[in-house]
Formats: C-alpha cells, structure tokens, sequence
C-alpha cells in the first residue's frame, strides 16, 4: 500500500478528469469532501444562470418564447441531457420540484390501493423527508401509517440485505421505495435485482437516487424501474435547492397526475387557456406549477461536463478516490476508534465513505478548523465524499493527514460532541 504524498501526486498526473478542477470555486482554499451534500459551484454554471439572468433583463417577458434557450421548454431540454445519466428514454425523464414534491407526484399518480394491496414498504435507514412523505401521503388517502407503511429493518444499523427487503414483500404490498444508496453508510443497492424481485410479487418500485445521480451510472429504462425521484444539488452541482428530477417509466405514461398543474400540459395546448386539462405526452405531464428557472439554469452548465467526461469515467475515478481514501485511513488513522461502515465492494458502494465514531461531531467541528468540510449524520457518521470533478488524490491525502493531527493532538476535544444546528 502506497500512502505517500508522491503517490498521489502520480495519481493526479495521470489522472484524465483533473482538468475539471479548475473550473470549480473552493470558499477559502477548503479540502471540500461534502459533495454528497452541496456540491461546489462551478464556472459554467455561474455562466448559464448568468445567461439566464441577462435573458430576463434584455427581453423581459419575450423571454419565454425568444432567445437560444426560451424559458418555456427550457426544463423540457435539460430533461433531454439528463436522461442518458439514469439510462432512461428522453420523454421519461423531468427537471422539475424537488424529492419531496416528486415523491408525493409519483405516489398521487401510481399508487391505488385496494382492501387487498394497499401497503408502502420503505426501510429503517432512509432519509426522514422520504418518510414523511409516505406518511402524509398515506393519510390523505385515509390510511394509517402504523398499518400501511413498513419499513425494511437493518441488521447492522448502516446497511440493509437483500434478503431482509425480499421478507417485506409480501401480498398486500403494492410500492416498494428505497434509495439507491443510503445516505448513512453509502451502501450502493441492487437495483436491478430489487426491482426483479417486487415486479415478481406484482409490486411498483421506485428508488430515490439523491445520493447517487452524478456519481453512479444508472439504467433505469432497461432495468424496468418504475420511478425515481432525485435532487441536482450533490454530485450534480446545480446549487443549493436547485431543481430536482423525476423519472417515469414509458408503460406508466398513460396515468394522469395525481397532482395536476398547468406545467403538465400539452404545450400546444397550455395557453389555450381551457378547464379542460390536455396532459403532456411523457414525463412532462407530471409537472406541476411554472419551473423555478432561476433554480434549475445552473444544472445546464454542469450536466456540460457530464457530457464531456462521460459517467463511466466518472463513475471510475470516484471508485478510485474511495478506494485511496479507504487505503489511508486503514494505514494513518486506524488505530484512532474509527469504523468504516461503508460496503467494501465497489459494486456497493456510492460516492462517500462513512466512517462510525463516538466523537463524530466534535471531530468533524475539528476539521472544519482545520479547513476540511466534512459532513456529520447523527448520531456518530463522518462522511467524506471526494468528488470526480474537483477533488484529487492529494486533496485526499491532505485530509487524511489533518484528520490524523487532529486524532494524534486530541485537538477535538476542545469542541462538544453535539451537532450543530444544521449539520
């Protein structure tokens, strides 16, 4: 195992994606390894909101219709770009809402429950807003979460098994909703084979993929998924509450909303102005209100070097940097109580690297001293995500080495282990 400062400054010569780095702003000169978080601002996205902007001062309401990029189908074309990044087909794919909204969209629209299939089965592990949501949702339909909503339950407390998902699916089951990775301990799961096993008891399955968009290559038309739902502000760097994403299954297209909005309709159609509503065709008609176009320009400059880098490799070096960083805190700081709760195949794993420590909150405060932006999850996960983009080896190694001061001086313990407000 080769851990020294030369090493990785090898790596970083060899290393294809490099010249990306320069194209993203680091708030004072910080080693960011919060990616999976809010990712950086780049320069082309600044130039495309920038766009936008000039847009709105130079044609004013014309700006809808006129111009290289009009407002009104501007969601429509990134929809386009973002398709082939979750493997879908161009009309199955839309920039719109957020996780939250999405979810309860694609809830409202495919879910019909009877007296005999009436369940949502989630897991222990997701993120609360996914759970709220069910659970809001499956009021509204006059059902008790106690008794309609199931989660999938954990062995380890970080990672779920196939098996243990397998056990939920029983008759009276009609959605299954998971993450692709969990944002805890980001284990990466089998999409593929979670969705042969629902759709052979009958079930939906949708998968939210806010930790994996932008960082794992996926394949969702193919692999017959029936929805997902995901944010463009982590891997995808669109900004904080940019716009986020729905992918619809083409067989599903038939359903009307179940939450319908002028934005869903037929665009020859929507300044005609009838009560009658005429749905668009694809995922489009699963929009809802007018898009947040401030909230979604950034999202165009980035999916930009998506397009030039290409998710494979991308994919690649973020395997790589995982693996180097794992390496180093096996060899510097292991001896220091903490415990990697990431999956070891890379199969298994998403972008980020958790590690378990009763001192996670104090440490992670440490690092920010020491000008590393980490993210803390309650109640003791560090997560560290090294992103393809604008992260390098040596950023890697540089981190790891202020991590192992902090470790070695005991510098941690001039903060409290609580969380901060935000974490």
């Amino acid at each position: 195992m080769n851990i020294t400062l030369e090493h990785a400054q090898q790596l970083d010569k060899k290393d294809e994606l490099s010249r990306f780095k320069q194209e993203f702003y680091f708030p004072g000169n910080q080693l960011y390894m919060d990616g999976n978080s809010l990712g950086l601002m780049s320069k082309r996205s600044e130039d495309t909101l920038n766009k936008l902007m000039d847009s709105w001062k130079s044609k004013g309401i014309d700006g809808w219709t006129e111009g290289d990029e009009p407002w009104f189908t501007y969601s429509e074309q990134l929809s386009q770009r973002i398709a082939p990044m979750v493997g879908a087909k161009g009309h199955e794919v839309m920039v719109t809402g957020s996780i939250t909204t999405n979810i309860h969209q694609m809830l409202a629209t495919l879910f019909h429950p009877t007296a005999e299939k009436n369940v949502i089965v989630v897991d222990e592990l997701n993120f609360p807003s996914d759970i709220y949501a069910v659970e809001s949702h499956l009021r509204l339909r006059g059902l008790d979460p106690d008794m309609a909503m199931r989660k999938v339950k954990s062995d380890d407390g970080y990672t779920l098994t196939l098996a243990a998902i397998e056990e939920m699916l029983t008759e009276d089951v009609a959605i299954l909703m998971l993450p692709s990775v969990l944002y805890r301990s980001g284990q990466l799961l089998n999409i593929e084979r979670i969705t042969e096993m629902a759709h052979s008891k009958g079930i939906l399955v949708g998968f939210d993929l806010a930790h994996s968009i932008g960082a794992v290559p996926h394949e969702l038309h193919n692999q017959k998924v029936d929805f997902a739902i995901w944010c463009h502000y982590k891997y995808m760097n669109s900004g904080p509450g940019g716009s986020g994403g729905l992918f619809i299954h083409e067989r599903h297209h038939h359903e009307l909303p179940g939450l319908a909005g002028w934005f869903g309709s037929d665009k020859t159609k929507q300044f005609d102005m009838t009560h009658d509503f005429t749905k668009a065709s694809g995922a489009g008609a699963y929009q809802i209100g007018t898009p947040n176009l401030f909230s979604t320009a950034p999202l165009s400059g980035s999916i930009e070097m998506f397009e030039e880098a290409g998710m494979k490799d991308v994919r690649l070096k973020s395997l790589a940097l995982t693996k180097y960083l794992r390496d180093l805190i096996q060899s510097e700081i292991d001896s220091y109580g903490f415990v990697d709760v990431t999956p070891l195949i890379d199969e298994e794993r998403g972008g980020h690297i958790a590690l378990a420590h009763p001192e996670a909150a104090r440490i992670c405060k440490a690092l920010k001293q020491a000008n590393v932006v980490p993210d803390f999850r309650s109640p003791d996960i560090i997560r560290l995500a090294p992103v393809s983009f604008y992260s390098s080896f040596e950023d890697v190694w540089e981190m790891v080495q202020r991590l192992k001061k902090i470790m070695v001086e005991e510098t941690y313990k001039n903060f409290s282990n609580e969380r901060n407000v935000v974490a």
